[in-house]
């Protein structure tokens, strides 16, 4: 080959399902090989896909159908045919029902199944064998369908869908017709029978295009027309495209009796006598192990192939011999510079007419090819197995048909709840739903864990490929991302929100303050006490609570201030329990009326952290989990709040509440800014929270139950060796109880 540019091949939609896919891949490496540059296979998604690339000429390479082959010939490097059951012509057989026989006569009026527009067998050649008896397809059924593929057109009508459909067929016999019947419905082809045979076509083929160079398409004709009948064993990659072989018709016309030239994998056939002489030797090539074949009946299998080459086929044939049983040997050799692979085999056979002893049948095969196609076909066909992640293939109605070892690792009871298992169940909506193309795959959670599922759908037979992948850390990733973006967002609004706040929140103050101060005054005069004294009361308790609902006002504008400002850049060892003793003493108040504390402090090592801004974040949780819990309940509530040290360290904090719990939903947004879950919370206490636990190089778990209460976990790295410098008092920010 002069290039080693990429081949482009190009294969129609009829190919490609379930096993089909391993076949083309190796089919592909193969022709790699062979060829010396690589050749990459894609599956069209359509007959109109496949006909628009033959249009551009994109492509090096197609498997198309009889008609394209006849419409691109002339333009074509070459078109080489299909082969099947020694013809390279075939004809569409139209079938119907044994119980419902039909005639050309009995037509009018009953409903047709058809493979797809451009199928040749399965639509086209029919049609046009109608069209020239007079017979207009449009006007002679009375329903027309196209199912897709030869198997869901022939189910049509084994189950009463449709009335006929055709299959292709080599020759227009009945004998045929049902072995290609049975390839596609099993047993069932019983039920069927051909009733009328088209004339034939040459058959379908591969064409080579005009963007490969003469010398290119040269050698692909050569490779392709000889893959199987060189002996080197690649014939079982005739699969994808269920044929035996291809062959160049204008060759083949010309001299169809004649044996063409081979140059590939060596192949000999003999017999031998009692003393390893052979007789009625034979090779397509003339050759075998590097020599010459002329002359070899009559010589030994030391003097035809040579010591090197005869030495295990004697030892096989005389063990063979003493058995009287067939036998087989692998074993490879070095033959003419390159090291080969042989498999012979020798059996016992009647020997001729007059020769003594027992004549041995003898044959050797070169298999070097298909021993290089074994790593890549072990490979392929492994892939479901060894995928590291669930593979599953399902029937359309959701039946399990595979599943690989990670599947059932992650999901154990798929075997028991079958098609309602909620990956099953999310992949057969999304496959009924009918989705656009582009639109995301779905997503779907199972014991805290996100499942991504890919759902492919196959045709033939109908069904789903499904994989699903664990996506949890990336989802968990999304959702901090997305926080972050939020709280840099709402940093940015806060800064400027509070500071055009705290101006009029200090006059208002200030003002409220005044104006009690001066009722106070006035209050403590006789004749104005005696005149407006309850009414007085009544305004100072207004301003009292204004001046209270004033003050959480200037609160949460310190919780919004907080978010927008960037941690502090001078941190301390800190020992976490007295400050969180402290952080219990300010809530006792509210705590006494709620719950029962419960205590659980180790010695555990300082943490590297602002004292503050870690009594702030302490006193966020605990007024969290005291609120979480109703006075109503206070008798059964407990808060229990526990520092140890961590598997790797790490100091540990947690804080449980035995309150009204979250539900899911509520739950993943815990830490979001101005998500509450009550009318206590500014919804900013859990927010300022994490983003100081995160400043400071830790994390906050929260897990929560309806009903049940609410479990936060608290983590903080250990101090490092470096001490901080010590903050100064006047540099520490106000302490926040939000």
């Amino acid at each position: 080959m002069p290039s080693l540019r990429p081949i482009r091949f190009l294969l129609y939609p009829a190919l490609g399902e379930v096993r089909e896919h391993v076949r083309v891949e190796l089919f592909g490496r193969t022709l790699s090989e062979q060829l010396g540059c690589p050749v990459v296979m894609e599956l069209a998604s359509s007959y109109e896909v496949l006909e628009a690339e033959l249009q551009r000429g994109q492509v090096d390479m197609v498997w198309a159908t009889a008609e394209q082959c006849d419409a691109y010939e002339p333009r074509a490097r070459a078109v080489v045919r299909a082969v099947r059951s020694g013809s390279w012509h075939y004809h569409a057989a139209l079938v119907c029902r044994a119980d419902a026989p039909l005639t050309l006569e009995t037509l009018r009026g009953q409903r047709a199944a058809w493979v797809a527009p451009h199928s040749t067998g399965g639509h086209l050649l029919p049609v046009r064998f109608l069209s020239q008896r007079g017979l207009s397809p449009d006007s002679l059924f009375q329903e027309q369908r196209f199912l897709g593929t030869y198997r869901r057109a022939l189910q049509a009508v084994l189950q009463g869908e449709a009335d006929v459909t055709s299959v292709f067929a080599s020759y227009s016999n009945e004998h045929a017709i049902r072995a290609t019947l049975a390839g596609f419905v099993g047993h069932e082809q019983e039920r069927l029978v051909p009733f009328l045979y088209t004339e034939p076509i040459l058959a379908d083929g591969i064409i080579l295009m005009p963007r490969l160079s003469e010398a290119e398409a040269q050698a692909i004709v050569a490779v392709l027309t000889r893959m199987n009948v060189d002996g080197s064993g690649l014939e079982m990659l005739m699969g994808p495209f269920r044929v035996e072989g291809f062959v160049l018709p204008s060759e083949a016309e010309r001299a169809p009796t004649s044996s063409r030239p081979m140059l590939g994998a060596e192949y000999l056939v003999a017999e031998l006598d009692e003393q390893e002489r052979c007789h009625r030797v034979w090779s397509p090539t003339g050759r075998a192990f590097g020599r010459d074949l002329t002359g070899a009946d009559g010589r030994t299998l030391p003097e035809l192939l040579g010591q090197e080459a005869s030495e295990p086929l004697v030892s096989l044939a005389r063990t063979v011999r003493e058995r009287g049983l067939g036998g087989r040997l692998d074993y490879q050799l070095d033959v003419e510079g390159q090291t080969r692979w042989y498999v012979a085999e020798i059996t016992p056979c009647v020997p001729q007419r007059g020769a003594p002893g027992v004549c041995l049948g003898l044959l050797v095969r070169d298999v070097s090819g298909m021993r290089a196609l074994e790593d890549p076909l072990y490979r392929l066909a492994s892939f479901p197995l060894l995928h590291p992640e669930p593979l599953l293939e399902l029937s359309s109605q959701g039946e399990l048909r595979y599943a690989n070892g990670a599947t059932y690792s992650a999901f154990p009871e798929l075997l028991e709840q079958e098609a309602n298992h909620p990956i099953v169940q999310a992949a057969l909506q999304w496959a009924w739903r009918g989705a656009s193309a582009g639109e995301p795959m779905p997503t779907v959670q199972l014991r805290g864990r996100d499942w991504e599922l890919t759902v492919l759908q196959l045709s033939d037979p109908p069904g789903l490929r499904l994989f699903a992948r664990d996506v949890t850390l990336r989802k968990q990733m999304e959702a901090r991302l997305l926080q972050a973006d939020r709280l840099s967002a709402l940093g940015s609004l806060a800064a400027a929100v509070g500071h055009e706040m705290n101006n009029p929140l200090a006059f208002m103050l200030a003002n409220l303050s005044f104006a009690r101060e001066e009722l106070e005054r006035l209050g403590q005069q006789p004749r104005l006490r005696g005149e407006a004294g309850q009414a007085l009361d009544d305004v100072l308790e207004a301003l009292s609570e204004t001046v209270q609902g004033a003050l959480r006002l200037k609160h949460i504008v310190q919780d919004l201030r907080t978010l927008s400002r960037k941690p502090p850049e001078h941190r301390a060892r800190v020992d976490v329990r007295p400050v969180l003793d402290n952080a219990l003493k300010l809530v006792r108040g509210e705590l006494v009326a709620r719950a029962r504390l419960e205590r659980d402090f180790h010695e555990v090592p300082p943490v590297d952290a602002d004292e503050a801004r870690l009594s702030q974040l302490f006193l966020n949780l605990l007024l969290n989990a005291v609120q979480a819990m109703d006075v109503e309940n206070s008798a059964r509530n407990v808060l229990r709040v526990a520092v140890y040290t961590g598997e790797e360290g790490e100091v540990v904090v947690e804080v449980q509440d035995t309150g009204r719990g979250l539900p899911p939903e509520a739950l993943s947004r815990i830490f979001e800014p101005v998500v509450s879950a009550g009318a206590p919370h500014t919804g900013l206490g859990l927010s300022v929270s994490h983003a100081i636990v995160t400043s400071l190089g830790g994390t906050l778990r929260a897990e929560s139950h309806e009903g049940r209460g609410t479990l936060l976990t608290l983590t903080l790295p250990e101090a490092g060796d470096q001490p901080w410098p010590r903050l100064e008092p006047d540099a520490s920010p106000a302490l926040l109880a939000g």
